[in-house]
């Protein structure tokens, strides 16, 4: 059995999720201690509980250490199941996360599954939806695996009460990717969601985002979302490129003007445009696990975070594969996998 330090690195949730999603996949079991012993609040949470019963229930496996706070676990997998599922995290936690545990295992199983999860689908503190669905997602696609998405509530932090589904058709074979070019930029596209607060924001919002990253008044859209359950802000910029397409959010909060929202997200912006990568900090860190599993391919990024950095060492220990880190510019980095 496999014994992971819950403190390794920047020690934080995602050391829980990527063991879960490889063990699922490759029948390792594992106990993970000191589980996000490098948060403020240890232990599991909500969603991180909720991505444990979400691993269980589709792999089939024994677990011990389930419960709220706990900061040791062991884990046990059995054989995955495709079929229809729905996990309910019951507050704001990312129930984005919650696909993450999962997902690695069903894209490359037997049969086709639906997913329907419940929880923040917006918050500042995970992937929201709309990166997966329009930056990350697409990637897999091209991977082989088929993935339909849709949304029907969007759930905004602090309130959460969002539902996604989606309905995943493994690939029979990975296809390995290069993402070493992202290409011409084809179009710069803002949003600014806002949920139960005024129409305002996503103006003001939208304001500084066309002026300060020259984006034209007809790819400057404001969107109120109606189904969320609280109030929320989002403002997003999509660099749609040749090969790629990344997103930039920016959560809005209170006490905190829609001005500064909207110029977090053109700091991000710049630091990408000013730079030959083809993937974010956060599309990078999402890469990391397909690629493994691909066993071959490559991509550059940004200095990698130490997010990204601890996930690799984690990959490390499940999988049968060599991460190159190179620096091949003032900024960029190659991130490369080969089976040894």
């Amino acid at each position: 059995m496999l014994i992971i330090d819950g403190s390794l690195g920047e020690g934080g949730g995602q050391i829980l999720r990527t063991s879960l999603a490889l063990s699922l996949i490759t029948g390792q079991p594992f106990r993970i201690e000191n589980i996000r012993a490098g948060r403020k609040n240890p232990g599991l949470l909500r969603q991180h509980l909720t991505g444990v019963t979400a691993a269980t229930t589709i792999g089939n496996a024994n677990v011990t250490g389930d419960a709220i706070g706990s900061t040791q676990l062991t884990f046990v997998p059995g054989e995955v199941k495709a079929g229809e599922y729905s996990f309910a995290v019951g507050t704001a936690g990312s129930a984005t996360l919650v696909l993450q545990t999962v997902l690695p295992a069903l894209m490359i199983g037997t049969d086709v599954t639906t997913l329907t999860l419940e929880g923040g689908t917006h918050n500042p503190f995970a992937p929201p939806f709309d990166f997966l669905q329009k930056s990350f997602l697409p990637i897999l696609k091209k991977m082989g695996i088929g993935i339909e998405t849709s949304i029907e509530k969007h759930g905004f932090y602090p309130a959460g009460g969002g539902k996604f589904s989606i309905k995943i058709t493994p690939a029979t074979q990975l296809k390995p990717f290069n993402l070493i070019e992202r290409g011409a930029i084809t179009a710069k596209i803002a949003r600014a969601l806002i949920a139960h607060i005024p129409y305002k924001v996503a103006e003001r919002e939208l304001s500084v985002l066309g002026r300060k990253l020259e984006i034209p008044e007809d790819y400057l859209h404001p969107n109120t979302i109606k189904t969320s359950p609280g109030p929320g802000n989002v403002a997003f910029v999509e660099i749609e490129s040749q090969h790629v397409t990344e997103v930039f959010s920016g959560f809005g909060e209170r006490g905190v003007s829609a001005e500064a929202v909207a110029n977090s997200v053109v700091k991000d912006v710049r630091n990408y445009l000013n730079s030959e990568a083809v993937a974010g900090e956060y599309l990078a860190d999402q890469l990391l696990i397909p690629m493994a599993l691909a066993r071959s391919g490559s991509f550059t990024t940004l200095p990698l975070s130490e997010h990204s950095k601890t996930n690799i060492e984690v990959i490390k220990q499940f999988l049968e594969v060599d991460f190159i880190v190179e620096k091949i510019g003032t900024r960029e980095w190659k991130i490369e996998v080969r089976s040894p």
